[in-house]
This record gives structure tokens, C-alpha cells and sequence, in this order.
């Protein structure tokens, strides 16, 4: 084979090399798979954009959690963590629903990550949990612009302004954020 070939060849592989070990280049090289909250919450707190404070015992006081993550190599790049709703009971049939809470990816995960691993996350969801009809999301708008959530066939079910969860009796920790909100929905 001559250095023409070897080039090509090199540029049509699945992994680049770097540092003499392979990364993916693609979402599908990604296996999705359960991940137990304590890992989940480190990988949030690691690569979240925003809201990278989240509370193991925050996520399993709910009726129903699950956590994923996206691997390569035993490498972790994308970690997801699914509750129910924080507000279950401000929804019809909040007992139904199961909030993203939190979904973060490492800047070296490939293009699309977060798009496939919605997709392989719903398929398990809906194995798991078969008497979940609805999935939610709250979109940041001061970062984050939808795109996930439309290329993943969401829609749109309300806006939210940022507000403090403190009460008379009950002081909450400080707010990570306090930017509108844009929840996104998935009937299943």
C-alpha cells in the first residue's frame, strides 16, 4: 500500500488516534448504558454547562429515577439523569411524567451525542418504565438554544420565569440559575 492509500484510509476509520489511544468520532460508537446516580452526579458536576450542582439524594427520594451514561473504552462522555418531576404535582397525571433533570456532555464527545443518546434513552425509558406516558425537559434560555430537543422531535408545553423555591418554612439552597425556562415535552 502506498502513503496515498494508507492517507486514505486513515481519513475514512471510525477512530482518530491521539495520544496513542482512539476516542469516538461518531455518537454511534457510544454505548448507552444505565449508571448509577453517584457516577452521574460526579460527570454533571464535571462537564454541565449551568446546573452542575445536583444531589444524588435529590434524584432517589423520587418514585422514579434512572441515570445513563455514554461510553466508549470504558471512557465516560455524556451522562443524562431522569427523576420525576421536581413540580409533579402542578402536572395532570404528574405521576406519569419523567423530568430530564440534568444532561451533560464532555467537550470531547463527538458531534450529535446528545441527540442519539435521547433517542437510545427513550427506547430504555420506555422498557423500564412502561407506565410513563410523558417526558419533560427545562431548556436554559440564556444558553442553551432547543436544538437537541427539536432535532429529537420534542415540542414545545410552556415557559417558566426563574423563580426562588424558598417558603416560610422551608429555606432552599441558592439558585443556579434564574433564567426563563422552556419546557419541552415527548409523549410516548
Amino acid at each position: 500500500m502506498n502513503y496515498a492509500e494508507i492517507v486514505q484510509v486513515e481519513e475514512q476509520s471510525l477512530f482518530q488516534m491521539i495520544d496513542g489511544g482512539a476516542v469516538p468520532t461518531s455518537p454511534l460508537q457510544l454505548k448507552i448504558v444505565k449508571l448509577n446516580v453517584h457516577s452521574a452526579c460526579k460527570y454533571n458536576r464535571k462537564w454541565h454547562s449551568r446546573l452542575p450542582v445536583i444531589d444524588w439524594g435529590n434524584v432517589v427520594r423520587n418514585k422514579h429515577y434512572i441515570c445513563f451514561g455514554a461510553s466508549f473504552e470504558s471512557t465516560c462522555y455524556a451522562v443524562a439523569i431522569w427523576s420525576s418531576p421536581i413540580a409533579q404535582n402542578r402536572f395532570k397525571n404528574g405521576e406519569k411524567i419523567l423530568e430530564l433533570r440534568r444532561m451533560a456532555i464532555s467537550p470531547e464527545a463527538p458531534k450529535n451525542t446528545a441527540s442519539r443518546m435521547i433517542k437510545v434513552m427513550i427506547s430504555m425509558i420506555k422498557k423500564e418504565f412502561p407506565d410513563i406516558d410523558r417526558l419533560i425537559s427545562y431548556q436554559d434560555t440564556e444558553v442553551h438554544r432547543g436544538t437537541i430537543y427539536k432535532a429529537s422531535g420534542w415540542e414545545i408545553g410552556g415557559t417558566s420565569k426563574g423563580i426562588k423555591w424558598n417558603t416560610e418554612k422551608r429555606i432552599r439552597n441558592n439558585e443556579q440559575t434564574l433564567a426563563e425556562k422552556i419546557r419541552w415535552e415527548k409523549y410516548l
